[in-house]
């Protein structure tokens, strides 16, 4: 299915003062993380899940993930705006998100609800609690680290999941326009730091009704997919736990106590990035004959391929297991109040 001409929406002046904080903290627990050896990749181990879980990304509200490209407008079939900030586009003109964008944000709110370190060093470690800063050795690695990977001076270790590029179902782009934003102020914001001078917690911008889209006149013109556009993908994973294959459907948004959206790519201040995910299958390898049948035989047992009920049952059944195992309680509470699929916020006209 081809798009239809391009939208744009003007949401007027832009000389106000800038607004209430777009954002909130999850505060870290107080206990320090768990420290683990990984498991591994030479070899399937028993008790652990392997597979594939097929994902349906849509877009709650518009999408923007910058190429660092400013091609000319006619260059993809929009003559009347002279320069527009560009996605990554696939073969066929269909719009990506590439996996390492996606895997980016589902670990933030993976490290938030598993009492994990952070992923990088900041700019500013000594801002940091030590125990939140990443691991020196490999056996020290946080539950967010053994799922997704981790890395030191003289040692790396892959993590236990994939993510392919998200391909658009929609072919072609439109456009969209962004507001110039302000830039990060944590030095007058004491919201950052506690009474050690330390950073507090995980930041999370608020999911937004709508997203602010100034047009022509007051606005950057970029790529974009709206709301309701969808994008395909499949994340792979191996040697999981029950309990941390269900933290991981929990940081998708499969708790149905705790609904989450995705937060992706430019412009979250104003409400932009925000996507729902929905599992439309799964196919899970349980144990050692299972793995010896898949590679020896052309056709996948039909047991192995979970859809519908079946499907709905083995997810609530992974993400109890999580809430008893592995789930930091209030830290998922907090931000369950900040990416809640279901909002009436709206963003300042002015971040």
């Amino acid at each position: 299915m081809a798009r239809n001409s391009s939208r744009s929406q003007n949401f007027g002046g832009s000389n106000q003062e800038r607004g209430p904080r777009p954002y909130d903290f999850v505060y870290f627990p107080t206990t320090p993380p768990t420290q683990n050896q990984p498991p591994g990749h030479h070899k399937y181990l028993p008790n652990h899940l392997h597979g594939t879980l097929f994902l349906t990304l849509t877009v709650q509200t518009t999408l923007h993930i910058s190429t660092g490209v400013v091609l000319l407008g006619e260059d993809i079939n929009q003559a009347d705006i002279p320069l527009i900030k560009t996605m990554v586009q696939g073969n066929d003109n269909e719009l990506l998100i590439q996996g390492s964008s996606l895997k980016g944000c589902i670990r933030s709110v993976y490290e938030a609800i598993t009492n994990s370190r952070v992923g990088v060093n900041p700019k500013q470690p000594n801002e940091y609690p030590e125990e939140r800063l990443p691991a020196k050795e490999k056996n020290q690695l946080c539950p967010a680290s053994i799922v997704f990977g981790a890395s030191g001076e003289k040692w790396g270790w892959q993590g236990l999941i994939t993510i392919q590029d998200a391909h658009c179902e929609m072919t072609g782009s439109e456009v969209g326009f962004m507001p110039n934003l302000w830039r990060p102020r944590p030095d007058e914001n004491q919201a950052y730091y506690n009474n050690d001078g330390k950073t507090v917690g995980w930041k999370f911008y608020y999911n937004m009704k709508n997203s602010i889209d100034k047009g022509l006149d007051n606005g950057i013109p970029v790529q974009v997919a709206f709301r309701n556009d969808e994008f395909s993908t499949q994340l792979n994973f191996k040697n999981l736990k029950p309990e941390e294959l269900g933290a991981l459907l929990i940081a998708l948004g499969q708790d149905k106590n705790y609904p989450l959206v995705l937060k992706v790519g430019a412009g979250k201040p104003i409400g932009m990035g925000s996507m729902t995910v929905a599992i439309t299958e799964a196919e899970i390898v349980q144990n050692q004959a299972d793995l010896y049948n898949r590679y020896t035989s052309l056709s996948l047992p039909s047991s192995q391929l979970l859809t519908d009920e079946s499907l709905q049952a083995f997810i609530q059944s992974k993400i109890q297991q999580a809430h008893e195992a592995l789930i930091a309680q209030t830290q998922l509470q907090k931000l369950s109040e900040i990416l809640n699929s279901s909002t009436n916020r709206i963003p300042y006209e002015s971040y």
